[in-house]
């Protein structure tokens, strides 16, 4: 059974002994300590309770002046509008991508010319010789930068050199599966090891103020390997996309605690390593003389930067009674057959006894919902065999009722469309505004249609 724990009170300063004595030895006060009988105390609640024995931590207001964190620049602006304006000091980043997409060599041409700039930057490897990652920065015209190689595994290996010296102003650890940390049991690209390998690395980043950033593996459906807790440990996560069929990648900001996550970076895989592409629209749209039936131009809107893209629809008509295939590249399959039943449910065009085929062209992926009206155009345009003019690009979103709805940032798209020679746009009612764009407004799916066959 457990004894009550007698305290003495002092009443004028509140401080609390163990032992009664005349005066309190913190206010001085003479006859002030006053007993009181505390609660029962096992030796549970004793070694378990946090409500004491802590030390007391510094709380600030909300109001408080605080200055923007200071950002260190890449050299390489399209990685830097991804970050948001460059990497953060004492910040942790994640990248991840399929198998030879080029995140290695991304980061290696980032480090070196921030090393050129002056900045302290080490390069550790856990999946290369230092010697392969040396002829890789020859092959790509950067073996005079003074990055800081190494080839290691161990997490305390690693902090325990850098720990010695100034730490550096980048840190890029490649890869995160790699790494392993002796105080946890398993081999290296476990649940357990990355998470403690990630802790200890994110600490020393906070600690030290360095910037870190962890290349990270993926699984086959695309989504980082691992556990999920990493990407909530990180400050900013990056996705680098792209097919190897195709020279674009795309580096999209998934999460960034300095930034938005609506921007992204293209970049165009060459023989001397990612090039920057300052106008993406030249990788998406397909040159032509002559107007081809099924196509139509659609800017889509990645983040504050226009991206035109062509979207192309094939129809093809079947004599047997085969079921007609639905395939589709670069959209969601589910979004096709929803603008497949508005059209035929409201305006009477049937594509049943027809396969359809849609692709993005470039193998771009198209998110936006503006595009629903670019789509319905290139089936329309697919099915009756009426090229849509080679001038014209088309936006917005439908409704299953068939309403053309407005979409977001309309005048940017428009603008994009302008500068890059396109002269027409179909666009939702509401957004048919004047403009440099000569512009046709909607407000329902039948109209449009009617429009196209020239009713």
């Amino acid at each position: 059974m457990a004894k009550p724990k007698k305290r003495y009170v002092c009443q004028q300063c509140g401080s609390v002994t163990s032992q009664w004595q005349g005066q309190c030895a913190d206010c001085g006060e003479w006859n002030s300590l006053v007993e009181d009988a505390g609660a029962v105390v096992t030796p549970f609640q004793a070694k378990h309770n946090l409500q004491g024995g802590g030390r007391m931590i510094l709380m600030s207001g909300l109001d408080a002046d605080i200055p923007l964190p200071a950002r260190m620049s890449t050299g390489i602006a399209e990685l830097d509008r991804a970050l948001g304006g460059g990497f953060v000091e004492a910040s942790a980043t994640l990248i991840g991508g399929d198998p030879g997409i080029g995140k290695s060599t991304l980061l290696l041409q980032a480090a070196a010319k921030m090393a050129l700039a002056g900045k302290g930057v080490a390069y550790v490897s856990g999946e290369e010789a230092a010697d392969q990652v040396r002829l890789r920065a020859r092959r790509l015209g950067l073996g005079n930068a003074p990055v800081q190689l190494a080839s290691a595994t161990s997490v305390r290996d690693i902090l325990t050199t850098l720990g010695g010296a100034t730490p550096p102003d980048l840190l890029v650890i490649d890869s995160i599966q790699t790494m392993h940390s002796d105080l946890i049991e398993g081999a290296p690209g476990t649940v357990s090891q990355v998470r403690a390998a990630s802790q200890e690395l994110i600490r020393f980043a906070k600690e030290r103020g360095t910037a870190v950033v962890l290349v990270g593996h993926v699984t086959k459906d695309g989504s980082l390997a691992g556990p999920r807790v990493l990407e909530h440990m990180v400050d900013t996560v990056l996705a680098f996309e792209g097919e190897r069929s195709h020279q674009y990648r795309i580096l999209r900001a998934v999460k960034n605690r300095f930034g938005g996550t609506d921007e992204i970076g293209v970049f165009a895989m060459q023989t001397e390593g990612l090039t920057e592409v300052g106008n993406p629209s030249s990788l998406f749209l397909t040159s032509r003389d002559e107007s081809v039936s099924g196509t139509v131009v659609f800017p889509a809107l990645e983040g504050t930067r226009p991206v035109l893209v062509e979207i192309q629809a094939l129809v093809v008509r079947l004599a047997s009674g085969a079921t007609p295939r639905r395939a589709v590249v670069g959209w969601d399959s589910g979004r096709l057959a929803m603008i497949l039943a508005v059209l035929e449910a409201r305006c009477g065009l049937s594509f049943a006894t027809s396969e359809v085929y849609l692709n993005i062209a470039g193998g771009y992926r198209v998110q936006d919902p503006a595009a629903d009206l670019a789509v319905a155009a290139a089936l329309i345009s697919a099915l009756s065999e009426r090229p849509v003019a080679t001038d014209m690009v088309a936006f917005g979103e439908l409704a299953l009722s068939g309403e053309v709805r407005p979409v977001a940032h309309g005048a940017l798209r428009l603008k994009e469309a302008g500068k890059l020679g396109f002269t027409r746009a179909l666009v939702p009612a509401a957004q048919a505004k004047e403009g440099a764009v000569a512009l046709s407004g909607f407000r329902n799916l039948g109209g449009f249609v009617d429009h196209l066959l020239g009713r």
